[in-house]
């Protein structure tokens, strides 16, 4: 049985190729969703992936993948910077997991530069747009085989 990976989008990741493109640029999330099933598959990996807006929902799918999921590949949107509650969710989950900026969050507003969800996480992709999923998902499909063994 192949790796379930849960891909989580936060909020206003639903608006990708409409909301600043010259930040986030032209692909929609369908196209993202699209990217992540294709490589999933590529490394051997079951992709689910889910956006929201709503910051409950998403601590209820990071809760809801304790013993169902073997790793999550998250972009929380704003939520990066403000939500102990994702980190905290996130803490509680026993497999690797990644997180996602389209954007180089590093080189943005004062305010980006401090993520809440990067304390419980094993690594962060930002700057290289849907390459960023890419790069998490080779990473997970990594880590998950090690911890394998």
């Amino acid at each position: 049985m192949n790796p379930r990976v849960l891909t989580i989008n936060g909020p206003n990741l639903n608006l990708l190729g409409a909301r600043q493109p010259e930040i986030y640029g032209r692909e929609t999330l369908a196209d993202v969703d699209a990217l992540c099933r294709r490589v999933g598959e590529s490394l051997g990996l079951n992709v689910e992936c889910r956006q929201s807006n709503a910051e409950g929902e998403l601590i209820d799918w990071i809760q809801g993948a304790r013993g169902a999921a073997d790793g999550i590949a998250i972009n929380p949107g704003g939520y990066s910077h403000t939500s102990v509650a994702i980190m905290d969710a996130l803490l509680a989950f026993e497999g690797p997991a990644v997180e996602v900026h389209m954007s180089n969050v590093l080189a943005r507003e004062p305010f980006r530069r401090r993520s809440y969800v990067s304390l419980a996480v094993r690594g962060t992709v930002c700057g290289f747009g849907s390459v960023g999923y890419r790069l998490a998902l080779a990473a997970l499909a990594r880590m998950i085989g090690e911890e394998r063994g």
